[in-house]
């Protein structure tokens, strides 16, 4: 009894989780909402993001229940962003209460206008630093 009740168990978690995943990509892909020109690469940043946040137990802004999905979408985009398109991970940040609040701030934003490029009919620069880094 146990062990039947266990595997139904563990098929509705792994149903459960495969229907966040879905919906967690869906959401992504909205908050993006980059040109039909870009459909290609807004599919890419997609799974790469929903890939590296939705894993049970990854710890991510995306395993959170205290926000909306759409937020955790964009804050999972953002947070990948910033690891993969700056320096963030070399920099040397002071020890000074707020410094790394105030410099996260400051690549979101430059995130987000990168992101604008594609959102609109604008050609981004050959050096995209997001393009790098989906092709790497």
């Amino acid at each position: 009894e146990y062990k039947r009740r266990r595997a139904a168990d563990l098929e509705r978690k792994a149903r459960k989780h495969e229907e966040y995943v879905a919906q967690f990509h869906r959401s992504v892909l909205e908050f993006l909402a980059f040109s039909e020109r870009h459909a290609d690469l807004a599919e890419k940043l997609a799974e790469r993001v929903t890939a590296h946040a939705t894993p049970v137990g990854s710890g991510t802004v995306a395993r959170t229940e205290r926000i909306p999905v759409n937020e955790r979408s964009e804050r999972a985009v953002i947070a990948w962003m910033r690891h993969h398109t700056t320096a963030y991970d070399h920099m040397k940040i002071a020890r000074v209460r707020g410094k790394r609040r105030q410099v996260r701030r400051q690549l979101a934003q430059r995130s987000r206008a990168l992101l604008d490029t594609y959102r609109g009919d604008g050609e981004p620069p050959n050096d995209c630093p997001l393009r790098s880094a989906l092709e790497s």
